[in-house]
């Protein structure tokens, strides 16, 4: 089993709104299964942003973090014109990895509608598995938090 890093207070949740676009629905108006996959991916920039590195500068240090598995638990669908916030927490930190939680709810009841999870291996520039910066690893446990208004996590 992988080594986790062990935080002294749980990582920080980031809050990021996102209105549903007619592209991203179907004939009847409801978000394609796919769109949440692109939604997690606005989570987990707004959450490096928000804790002081953004994932331009994450890359522009050598540091890949791709996706090497994804999970998605679909309960309710998203309609067009629906604005539904994407809540992005880290679930588990190891030496070369680093998975991110996801919950997606609609703002106007805060219904549940997606859970997941993805999992992103670190590699430098060349494809190749390298352990995390450190300097990423302290920024994604909540160093330099910049927004402690978004510490919610249903």
């Amino acid at each position: 089993m992988p080594r986790q890093m062990q935080a002294s207070v749980p990582f920080p949740v980031v809050s990021t709104e996102i209105r549903v676009r007619y592209a991203e629905t179907d004939a009847m108006g409801i978000a394609h299964h796919t769109a949440y996959l692109v939604w997690f991916e606005a989570g987990r920039t707004e959450y490096t942003r928000a804790m002081g590195m953004p994932y331009r500068q994450v890359e522009q240090d050598g540091t890949r973090l791709v996706v090497v598995e994804a999970h998605c638990r679909y309960h309710q669908p998203a309609r067009y014109d629906d604005v539904v916030v994407v809540r992005t927490t880290v679930r588990a930190l190891t030496r070369a990895t680093v998975t991110f939680a996801y919950q997606v709810r609609r703002r106007a009841d805060d219904g549940l509608l997606v859970e997941g999870y993805t999992v992103h291996a670190a590699t430098d520039t060349a494809g190749r598995v390298r352990r995390i910066p450190s300097s990423v690893r302290t920024a994604l446990g909540g160093a330099g938090r910049k927004n402690e208004a978004q510490r919610e996590y249903g």
